[in-house]
């Protein structure tokens, strides 16, 4: 009898530990523009876009030229006030009196700031993070949790369609992959 009651307790106490699912950056982005993507020419490196650089003013941000997916604000509806799990790389913005990134936005690959052409404003979240986190490489992948908002947020480096208060974030380690 006594393990019957403790079975219910069990089960709480790990559904209260369990793991958002990991949400795919393509879910933010509406199938149109999925299967806009799809069809997109290859981009040459030596394009116009290649001649921004992450310290400059809009650094970021996309020429003018390239395909409208890759300017495209369209965001999924359903994915506004939704907890989410999304793994991605870190562009700092703001940091604390001790040097913790507080803001920053979340990128679906490595180097966004300075590869070329950044992502569309549909695969950028700007995450609002007060505890900080100490980054002390961009390379470096992270899992961030939190819920999620259709925001459009534009500032001098970039332009981003949602915004994220992040709950958790933590540094991707092997034993995850």
């Amino acid at each position: 009898m006594r393990r019957l009651l403790l079975l219910p307790l069990l089960l709480l106490a790990s559904l209260a530990h369990a793991q958002l699912p990991e949400t795919d950056w393509l879910e933010l982005m509406p199938k149109s523009d999925q299967k806009a993507l799809e069809q997109m020419p290859e981009i040459d490196h030596n394009s116009p876009e290649a001649q921004g650089t992450f310290t400059e003013k809009g650094g970021m941000k996309q020429a003018k030229g390239l395909p409208a997916v890759m300017y495209s604000t369209k965001t999924v509806p359903a994915m506004n006030g939704k907890d989410i799990r999304i793994g991605g790389y870190p562009v700092p913005l703001e940091t604390d009196a001790k040097g913790r990134s507080t803001l920053f936005f979340l990128v679906p690959y490595p180097g966004a700031c300075i590869h070329v052409p950044p992502p569309p404003p549909n695969q950028l979240i700007l995450v609002r993070y007060p505890k900080g986190l100490k980054l002390d490489d961009i390379y470096t992948p992270l899992w961030v949790e939190g819920k999620v908002k259709v925001e459009k947020v534009s500032n001098d480096l970039a332009d981003a369609a949602y915004a994220l208060d992040a709950q958790k974030v933590r540094v991707v380690q092997e034993s995850d992959l």
